[in-house]
């Protein structure tokens, strides 16, 4: 891997940490993203563009297409039932598969910690050990068929009125003992490979732009070795700043390695400053680099890296 990353250019890699959509041709219409081979010089590498859907309710397809919808998150939690849980994201799994969809923009796993939150129904509980375990399953359900699955909002997003703009502040137990741990069971025991961030601010800064949270507690503590992803044209910040989407370059120095979403990686239509980050050394190469191995390592796990490198029959045999 390190020897292939060494390989791509600055401009590759910069283009590598945008995600495409929504409803990108590049990837199954009416989804929310295309992430990876989305330019004839990424693809020439033999990088597949993989496909992300919405979302904790099953798959969406914004194209009049109709899919299974699934039980809401609160519904499921409330069984306590670890073996049927499992089975039907195994099925869900198939589902995803069957319209090439490699990773569920799901399970939520954020805390019932306010009535008035209109996504409560997507999140499990308020208790963060059952949220943990109730993911664990899901994300071994939908593994069977092979997809991956996008744990998220990480952390502490538990309203959805003015998101963008708010900020949660938390004495360090409470992060610790309510707020992260359902993510840490996700990880540990689930083996996430995929994690998306929120749109707002914890403890003054974005988490986007969290160092914290996304290297050292995510990464260096929890064992995560997937992609941070950011959730739809969220914000960045530098420490003190006000929030940006433009401030990507933050993002990637907090190991947050996928912008989502933009119109056109290539022509930057989200006019973000990764190339003028790294030309004036607020970001590194090897930090770029690491972002892009991140990215890579994870395209290598989906069924979009089994479809550019096998026929059909051979695909069906890994479900």
């Amino acid at each position: 891997m390190e020897d292939f990353i060494s390989q791509l250019s600055d401009e590759d890699m910069i283009i590598l940490t945008r995600g495409e959509g929504m409803d990108s041709p590049k990837v199954t219409r009416g989804t929310a993203a295309a992430v990876g081979g989305i330019t004839e010089s990424l693809i020439h590498y033999g990088l597949p563009a993989a496909c992300f859907s919405d979302g904790p309710s099953g798959l969406r397809l914004d194209t009049g297409e109709k899919t299974f919808s699934m039980p809401s998150a609160t519904c499921l939690a409330a069984t306590f039932n670890n073996v049927l849980v499992k089975e039907l994201f195994d099925w869900e799994g198939v589902e995803l598969h069957m319209h090439r969809v490699d990773s569920l923009l799901g399970p939520g796993m954020n805390i019932h910690r306010n009535p008035l939150n209109g996504r409560n129904f997507e999140y499990f509980s308020e208790d963060p050990f059952l949220t943990g375990k109730m993911a664990v399953v899901e994300l071994r359900g939908m593994r069977e068929s092979g997809i991956m699955s996008t744990i998220k909002h990480f952390c502490a997003n538990n309203r959805e009125y003015r998101r963008k703009e708010t900020e949660s502040v938390l004495s360090e137990r409470a992060l610790r003992e309510i707020y992260l741990r359902g993510f840490e069971i996700a990880v540990r025991e689930g083996a996430a490979t995929s994690v998306m961030t929120t749109y707002g601010a914890v403890n003054g800064a974005q988490t986007a732009s969290q160092y914290d949270l996304n290297t050292t507690i995510l990464r260096g503590e929890f064992g995560f070795g997937g992609i941070v992803m950011t959730d739809w044209w969220a914000c960045g910040s530098e420490e003190g700043g006000a929030p940006d989407p433009r401030l990507t370059g933050t993002m990637i120095r907090a190991q947050n390695d996928l912008y989502m979403v933009t119109k056109d990686a290539a022509a930057n239509t989200g006019g973000d400053d990764t190339a003028e980050a790294l030309a004036e050394g607020r970001i590194t190469r090897g930090e770029l680099q690491r972002s892009a191995a991140n990215i890579c390592g994870f395209l290598l796990s989906t069924p979009a890296y089994w479809r550019a490198s096998a026929d059909e029959s051979e695909v069906e045999t890994k479900i």
